[in-house]
């Protein structure tokens, strides 16, 4: 039976795009409504994956996305997928640029071509979707003027691109998770990427530094740190962090233990293949194979061995 994965629908969106760019042509690919949606499918076991956008050049961390993994049902990130993203201002057949009154589609996507609609498009009136895809689908049925969409949606629905590259920022990245339900994470690569949550306790100074020392002092690259509140209580946050690695490796392994040691709570999030770029090379004293060595020296010390 071939895997099923759930996505962010309806289809046209980005995020299937995204899909259909790394699974077999074999999946069954289920749209979902929304974030929550996708999650909650992979949680009940009515799929076995889902994708979910994570984050994007532009507009930084999608929060929905965020709070489903750190305040949710535990869920594992296995892969991560990267799309260059595009935007084209679509519309029903005849309609010209200069009739739109009326523009659709989703906040992340008006905030990446807000300075190309008020230069070209400063009387419209602009309306938040859920999707982009969910835009070209209302701009066909006649409820809008004119969607901002990938061009497959506007393919999809039969409309006529009235504009194409629109993005105020060229060259924009959106990157997307592949979310399973929690299990043993893909081997190491060697180019590998580890997203883990901690809490930190409120009342302990300086926590913060003592989580980013743990990291700093075994030569680990951290590429990304998000703050997000606990919810029970104000001025406590949940910190959401990635780093170059992979939990096998045994110094990213000692800085994970060493975190459960020092904060409130530790929730891991996945180790998985980097898909963007290889890792920075690592200094000769914070290669694997130098904590092996200094593992087995230890044990050797404790033991009474003869280390000659």
């Amino acid at each position: 039976m071939p895997d099923r994965y759930a996505y962010l629908g309806p289809p046209g969106t980005f995020t299937q795009q995204a899909l259909l760019s790394t699974v077999g042509a074999d999946t069954e690919l289920v749209p979902m409504p929304g974030v929550p949606a996708v999650c909650a499918a992979v949680r009940d076991g009515s799929v076995e994956f889902g994708l979910v956008p994570l984050e994007n050049s532009v507009e930084g961390p999608i929060p929905t996305t965020t709070d489903e993994l750190v305040v949710g049902q535990d869920l594992q990130i296995v892969r991560e997928v990267f799309l260059d993203v595009t935007f084209v201002l679509a519309a029903r057949r005849g309609v010209a640029l200069g009739e739109v009154r009326t523009v659709a589609t989703h906040p992340h996507a008006e905030a990446q071509v807000r300075g190309w609609l008020a230069a070209n498009l400063p009387e419209a009136r602009y309306t938040a979707l859920t999707s982009t895809a969910e835009a070209a689908s209302r701009v066909a049925d006649g409820e809008y003027d004119a969607a901002v969409c990938a061009s497959i949606a506007a393919r999809n629905n039969d409309l006529d691109v009235l504009a194409e590259r629109i993005e105020d920022s060229a060259g924009a990245v959106t990157r997307f998770a592949v979310l399973a339900r929690p299990g043993s994470p893909p081997p190491a690569t060697g180019n590998d990427r580890t997203s883990f949550v901690v809490h930190i306790r409120q009342e302990q100074p300086g926590a913060l530094s003592g989580v980013l020392t743990e990291l700093a002092s075994r030569s680990i690259n951290l590429t990304r740190i998000e703050s997000r509140p606990w919810r029970e209580r104000i001025g406590e946050y949940h910190f959401i962090l990635e780093c170059e690695g992979h939990i096998a490796d045994p110094r990213v392994g000692e800085a994970l233990a060493a975190l459960h040691r020092i904060c409130a709570d530790v929730l891991f999030l996945g180790s998985y293949p980097r898909a963007d770029r290889a890792n920075e090379a690592l200094p000769a004293y914070a290669t694997d194979e130098v904590f092996d060595e200094a593992s087995q020296w230890l044990a050797q010390m404790r033991g009474g061995e003869s280390t000659e």
